[in-house]
């Protein structure tokens, strides 16, 4: 069911500073324009790489999730995986299914990609924040 890594969430204080890291110190080449989700509560710029991206999130108003990431991580840090899936439907429900929490309302919303996304919950999953994504379809 797991699909492609589609990408790595950085959680950050500033997208601008952490642009300039991944361009100047670690050669990134391809980096996107910052745009808001507000909606979700987040900035996001992506810098493309070889075989997948890094997502970088900043807090988008008071209310952002990300806030309280930040309070615990002031620098930033890896936020969450992405992985994407076929059917974000099914996927939702063989993850409840299986005991997953599926965060939110459980109603997939749409991501930065423009595609259906949900989240898992860390506790389900190895500590580690799950983004499931369904593939977009013009993808690879």
């Amino acid at each position: 069911m797991i699909g492609r890594l589609n990408h790595v969430g950085v959680a950050t204080p500033s997208i601008d500073e952490s642009v300039k890291l991944y361009r100047d110190l670690l050669g990134a080449t391809r980096i996107g324009e910052k745009f808001a989700l507000p909606e979700q509560g987040v900035w996001v710029c992506f810098v493309d790489l070889p075989n997948s991206q890094i997502e970088l999130i900043e807090p988008h108003g008071d209310a952002s999730p990300l806030l309280g990431f930040l309070a615990k991580n002031p620098k930033g840090g890896q936020h969450h995986v992405c992985f994407e899936v076929e059917d974000i439907i099914a996927a939702r429900d063989a993850m409840r299914a299986k005991g997953a929490t599926v965060l939110g309302t459980g109603e997939p919303r749409i991501g930065a990609h423009g595609t259906p996304v949900i989240f898992l919950h860390p506790k389900d999953m190895g500590g580690v924040l799950v983004e499931l994504m369904e593939t977009p379809k013009d993808a690879h």
